[in-house]
């Protein structure tokens, strides 16, 4: 399915000048995320791209209903989002693997919390875990993984309720560049597999331009969206359209809206 598909779907998420201040020890407040009104498209694949300390894991933690907005508000298929929800399914930068717990146990752990009878959810860990590629892993101990694999588990276990939203938080960023190359590929297949809505938070350039349907570019702190980019190359993509001057287009126009000096890669 290709972006220009993608994007003639339904909104599935609404922005809606949504904002973030904190309160600082000193008692000053930080603005950390001005106002940003966007829509999110079902079965898009969108990248929040912007500097360090920007605020796009707030942004995203928004979004995913972990953290409350000190103005505007956040819709899932028209309702506010007041909370976490099932349907959503969240990937952070550390795998955060239960130590004690193999692989099919840390998967299932979300279905547990749900609920879930215990042979369907076995049932939909073993598929999961199949279609994330560690299939033979399953009563492997995070110890026994490599840091690729670890997070090949963490999305294994967001995907286990079969969510409509997948959030990651920069889930790439501690791998090593072949690893995550391979897992920018592998997420790249899921999201299509699964027809999930994926909301990625990255600073890497080349990463947002290669995954996404649209970026969403930020602005330095207190950051609003600068500019929505679609990038209009079909998916599923090849690793070789990173060297492709299509591509280099799209990166080169982000990397023009984003401030000298700022640290992207």
């Amino acid at each position: 399915m290709g972006s220009t598909d993608n994007l003639k779907q339904e909104n599935l998420i609404r922005l809606d000048g949504v904002g973030k201040t904190y309160q600082a020890v000193d008692g000053m407040p930080v603005h950390a995320v001005e106002a940003v009104t966007a829509d999110i498209s079902r079965g898009s694949f969108v990248s929040i791209l912007g500097p360090s300390g920007c605020g796009k894991s707030t942004l995203l933690m928004m979004i995913a209903g972990l953290l409350d907005p000190t103005r505007g508000s956040v819709h899932f298929k028209g309702m506010p989002v007041t909370g976490p929800l099932r349907d959503f399914g969240v990937v952070f930068q550390d795998a955060v693997l239960l130590p004690w717990r193999n692989v099919i146990q840390n998967v299932e752990l979300p279905g547990e919390v749900a609920r879930m009878p215990a042979a369907e959810r076995r049932k939909a860990a073993g598929e999961i875990i199949n279609m994330v590629g560690l299939g033979g892993f399953e009563s492997k101990f995070p110890r026994e993984l490599s840091g690729g694999m670890q997070q090949r588990v963490a999305i294994a276990r967001a995907l286990l309720l079969r969510p409509e939203l997948l959030l990651m938080d920069e889930p790439f960023g501690a791998l090593d560049a072949m690893t995550r190359e391979q897992m920018n590929l592998e997420i790249q297949r899921v999201s299509l597999q699964t027809k999930a809505t994926v909301v990625f938070v990255t600073h890497s350039i080349a990463e947002a331009a290669f995954l996404s349907d649209r970026v969403f570019v930020m602005s330095r702190r207190p950051s609003a969206v600068r500019e929505i980019v679609d990038i209009d190359i079909p998916r599923p993509r090849s690793i070789d359209l990173l060297s492709s001057d299509k591509l280099g287009a799209h990166i080169k126009h982000l990397r023009g809206l984003l401030n000298a000096g700022e640290d992207v890669s």
